[in-house]
């Protein structure tokens, strides 16, 4: 496990971004569509609110296109270089990797683009 207080913990875990002390979103569950996204309103440790601004998350749609084009450009050279596939085969390989890491990817930028906001605060409970 990560050392709490690593910006790199609170994106991988998906823990809240200043006490890290709980997941922000609802369900641990990211492949259930119903709750891929749904986040909670507030840490219910240190008070924190996720949602900063009306439509705070839109910007993490450029992350997720970043992360998305990092795993196709992977996924292509692990599909036509390692297993020398055809194009064609690469391109399905390609599709079916995106499409099966979408909600992993969605949570994944979601929890890059808060952490660029919201740092660790290791006096939370001072601070509440």
């Amino acid at each position: 496990m990560l050392k709490k207080g690593l910006k790199l913990n609170s994106i991988l875990t998906g823990s809240c971004p200043k006490c890290q002390e709980e997941s922000m979103y609802v369900k641990k569950n990211m492949y259930n569509p119903e709750f891929t996204i749904k986040m909670n309103e507030t840490c219910s440790h240190c008070g924190t609110r996720y949602n900063i601004e009306p439509s705070f998350f839109y910007g993490s749609m450029y992350v997720s296109y970043g992360l998305g084009v990092a795993l196709g450009v992977a996924a292509f050279v692990i599909f036509y270089s390692l297993f020398e596939t055809s194009m064609k085969t690469a391109f399905i390989g390609i599709t079916a990797t995106l499409i099966l890491l979408m909600p992993i990817i969605m949570r994944l930028s979601r929890n890059i683009w808060i952490n660029i906001f919201i740092s660790y605060d290791k006096n939370w409970k001072e601070n509440k």
